[in-house]
């Protein structure tokens, strides 16, 4: 399948507890970074209009709450674009669930006022419910961006979306339970730049008390946490018995072919999915 989880300086961290883990996931040029960034309140991913400066790979930043709650997000790339390999895909899943060992807190789905509500983005949120399933409705929020246009016009949210909202919008927000937030992320008005990531947040306390403090998990997590434990374990043993060099690679050459199998398993998943269908 080509590529490897493992390098020469990979580290593993075990998950702690009572961090906070949400997923920015939406069609390129919705403005998941500027999201991103907006709610760690720094800079931390790229996020510009040009298609070199786009996500072009899952990476996870970190914040700390005023509560003192640990924040973590990630942002990814256009997963579940039609003009995306499923191969790809499944590379960046691999690696976003084992970002989220512990679990997700909560899934953002961005869209933008900006652009019109297209069968791709209908087709892109129906395979993310199709691979993991209708529970993740339960952890959704919808993040909508480009509050300062609607600004700009005097209009509300509430205003877009009672003008000419898509049926299949429609039914993307009654399945969350109708969560959703208007972000300005150009806006340098800090009382406005806080209130919108407290309302993100309370609505991620309704997510969490929803599902009874539980985050997402299936399957698929289930079997990486547990690999990714068992390796933890091998490369403790490592360290504390000094092994050789052969016998270290040989464990990272076992890493790499587990890597390999949830890859392999994964891609075939994305494959069958109705947004990837030749």
């Amino acid at each position: 399948m080509g590529g490897s989880l493992i390098d020469d300086d990979w580290e593993f961290t075990l998950p702690s507890n009572g961090v906070r883990t949400v997923v920015l996931i939406g069609r390129t040029g919705n403005g998941k970074s500027a999201t991103g960034n907006s709610i760690l309140r720094r800079r931390a991913f790229k996020s510009r209009s040009s298609s070199t400066g786009v996500t072009s790979t899952c990476e996870m930043q970190r914040t700390v709450l005023g509560d003192g709650q640990i924040l973590n997000v990630i942002d990814t790339p256009g997963l579940f674009d039609a003009s995306v390999e499923p191969e790809f895909i499944g590379k960046e899943i691999v690696k976003c669930i084992n970002m989220a060992k512990d679990g997700i807190h909560g899934v953002l789905v961005v869209l933008s006022v900006r652009n019109r509500f297209t069968l791709e983005e209908e087709a892109a949120v129906h395979s993310l419910q199709t691979f993991f399933g209708s529970k993740v409705n339960d952890y959704m929020i919808v993040v909508f961006t480009g509050g300062d246009e609607l600004e700009e016009n005097d209009e509300t949210l509430e205003d877009y979306l009672g003008r000419d909202c898509p049926e299949p919008l429609k039914k993307i927000l009654l399945l969350c339970g109708n969560r959703r937030v208007l972000f300005d992320n150009k806006t340098k008005d800090e009382s406005k730049r806080a209130a919108q990531i407290q309302q993100l947040l309370s609505l991620l306390n309704v997510v969490i008390a929803h599902n009874g403090g539980q985050p997402y998990t299936d399957e698929l997590f289930a079997e990486l946490k547990e690999g990714a434990m068992k390796l933890h374990d091998q490369t403790e043993e490592v360290k504390l018995k000094g092994y050789s060099k052969q016998e270290i690679s040989e464990l990272k050459e076992q890493m790499n072919k587990s890597y390999e199998e949830q890859l392999m398993r994964i891609t075939e998943m994305v494959s069958i999915l109705p947004n990837f269908k030749q």
